[in-house]
């Protein structure tokens, strides 16, 4: 089938370079999928946009008509924040080209470039940019949302590494947001979750890191469970900047290195991933494994490519998810107790349950240097993750989710909860419950500035204020 001559799809399409999708389009349902199969959501139309000029060319055409926008980079959004119904999907596939200043040490990546292609560009030169864990992530929902990684600990945030961003807000004007330019703007898309605009630039500042890392994985079964975090407890206290860890309830992984009769076992982790020297990186995993074997214990050099490639294949299209998440300031006996009681009851061998530990650079921005979602004090993001082969598995696995979020409230920070790592929010109020009063307060005073109508409203809605 075929648009009318007077659809509102022909009718985009004529203004713009780059294609347009339509109901009626044999592509429709292809360009609507999103990473997460649990999202089924119908647009009226998906613009592939080729060039900036395109997309000002949606927010306007979009605005004469009064519909909402989603933005597409990588559609990895748990929450399905990538396709609206009824609305415009602003496709930026098509817009992927990362280039490099290797004396400047400065990344420039087009809104819909993939953490993967930052990589590859930036590893050409031995150089990297903190970004996410999954190389088919996009660039732009990852950096909106903070943008926490292998090298958060060492570097920052992905936010604290944006030198600028070039914003197509709602009025269809493209502006550049740095701390020079328009810096309330930048301020808000540091965190905003997409509220402000489309993001179709990215200037990054990079640092060295790789070809080469260290990697170690140890891994203990769940009657073991209390005993291991407590002691990565006191191990992660003395961690060195250049040394990350992740901790937590996964099933081992069918990889050669795990015995045939632990792979796809349910148990407690500890991932250990060095940037420094290797002697500092093996000390580490010392510490990890001397008070309580470790059922696996595997250590290896690898590239920092494939370091971020690790988790592609437990992260591919087409399974069910759903996640939600808290900060906690230490993994108390409380905090354990919760986990280890409930990280057992899920029925999905592909969910689990992370702790992420920020401090070091993560700790040394202040808080309200950005709009990111949550405090700057050392403490642990805390990632439930549900995610089901089938959907009929769904529904009991988001009760799990939801169940072990519960039960660590009590022991949660209360200044916000990272807005990458919720698929919903429980709260009459979200905004305000992710960032704090003051934050959501400035976050919707700006936003009556730059979107006015709410066209834009990212993984988390931010509503203008009212004056």
């Amino acid at each position: 089938m075929t648009q009318t001559a007077d659809s509102p799809v022909m009718e985009l399409r004529e203004r713009m370079r780059g294609d347009v999708i339509g109901e009626q389009d044999a592509a429709y349902d292809q360009s609507r999928r999103v990473w997460n199969a649990g999202i089924d959501r119908r647009p009226m139309m998906v613009a592939r946009c080729a060039d900036e000029a395109d997309v000002q060319t949606v927010v306007r055409f979009a605005r004469e008509r009064d519909l909402r926008i989603a933005v597409r980079c990588g559609a990895h959004s748990m929450s399905g924040a990538s396709v609206v119904d009824g609305g415009i999907v602003v496709d930026l596939s098509q817009m992927n080209r990362v280039t490099v200043d290797p004396e400047a040490r400065r990344a420039t990546a087009q809104g819909g470039a993939l953490l993967g292609d930052v990589d590859a560009a930036t590893q050409a030169y031995g150089l990297a940019v903190p970004t996410g864990l999954v190389s088919h992530t996009g660039l732009g929902g990852l950096t909106l949302g903070g943008g926490m990684g292998w090298l958060t600990r060492k570097f920052g945030l992905t936010i604290d590494n944006l030198v600028s961003a070039r914003v197509v807000t709602a009025d269809g004007e493209a502006r550049r947001a740095s701390a020079q330019e328009n810096p309330d703007l930048f301020w808000a898309v540091r965190g905003g979750a997409g509220n402000f605009g489309v993001v179709t630039e990215f200037e990054l500042a990079l640092h060295e890191a790789g070809p080469m890392v260290q990697f170690g994985l140890l891994f203990w079964g769940l009657d073991q469970g209390p005993a291991v975090l407590r002691h990565a407890r006191e191990v992660i206290a003395t961690l060195p900047d250049d040394v990350n860890v992740i901790v937590g309830g996964l099933n081992a992984p069918p990889a050669p290195f795990v015995p045939e009769e632990h792979q796809l076992q349910p148990g407690y982790a500890m991932i250990v991933v060095g940037f420094g020297a290797p002697e500092e990186h093996a000390a580490v995993l010392d510490r990890a494994r001397a008070a309580i074997p470790p059922a696996v214990d595997f250590a290896s050099p690898m590239p920092y490519v494939e370091l971020q490639k690790m988790l592609d294949e437990a992260n591919a299209w087409g399974f069910h998810a759903y996640d939600k998440g808290c900060y906690v300031e230490e993994l108390s006996d409380g905090v354990i107790d919760a986990v280890t009681e409930i990280f057992p009851k899920k029925q999905s061998p592909l969910s689990l349950a992370l702790f992420y530990r920020l401090d070091g650079a993560y700790s040394r921005v202040t808080d309200d240097a950005t709009s990111f979602s949550g405090g700057r004090s050392p403490r642990f993001a805390t990632f439930v993750i549900g995610v089901c082969p089938a959907a009929e598995m769904l529904p009991a696995e988001r009760d799990w989710v939801r169940s072990m979020v519960a039960a660590l409230r009590p022991y949660a920070a209360r200044d916000g909860s990272y807005v990458n790592g919720s698929a919903d929010v429980d709260d009459l109020d979200p905004a305000r419950y992710l960032y704090g009063a003051d934050k959501a307060g400035r976050l919707r005073h700006l936003k009556a500035t730059y979107d006015p109508g709410n066209m834009f409203r990212g993984s988390v809605t931010i509503a203008p204020a009212t004056p």
